[in-house]
């Protein structure tokens, strides 16, 4: 998975970590290694910007997908090949809606990442049903990510017995 990434933002985001979901992500559905990916960090007001064009709505928003090749998820066997497209992120949004759920803005970035992903592969959320397979797949994704790229961390600090 080939990932070009920018932080036009004054936010510190780990695109580090960015780009190793997104690899992963590649990986898991069977993206071709030569696949293309855009990630870009916007500010508010570009993403109102982005926001009120594309979408005919006000104000800024956490994700947008803009999808170039009209790609679907590979197969083990067939690899989808092609340029997936541009998802663009807005670091001010994830950290209001990261404080609401309770949990730190990086990761609510790397989830944004994930829905975005796979936006760009045709999944939608519009209808209930569609909901349910998106949102699923998404929170699968993300954990087993996250089980992946932590397993065996030993920085971790125990739990503190009281």
């Amino acid at each position: 998975m080939n990932t070009e990434i920018a932080n036009e933002t004054d936010a510190e985001v780990d695109l580090d970590e960015v780009v190793a979901l997104t690899e992963y992500l590649g990986e898991a559905l069977h993206m071709h290694p030569g696949a293309e990916l855009s990630v870009t960090m916007v500010d508010e007001p570009a993403m109102a910007e982005l926001h009120v064009t594309w979408m005919d709505l006000e104000g800024p928003t956490d994700v947008m997908s803009f999808p170039m090749d009209q790609l679907s998820r590979g197969r083990a066997d067939a690899p989808t090949e092609g340029q997936m497209g541009d998802i663009i992120i807005c670091p001010a949004v994830a950290a209001k809606q990261a404080a609401t759920a309770g949990h730190s803005t990086m990761d609510e970035i790397l989830l944004l990442t994930v829905h975005g992903f796979l936006h760009l592969l045709g999944y939608d959320h519009g209808e209930p049903d569609e909901r349910e397979e998106m949102f699923a797949l998404q929170r699968h994704l993300l954990l087993t990510f996250f089980a992946a790229r932590y397993d065996g961390r030993t920085d971790i600090p125990a739990p503190t017995e009281v």
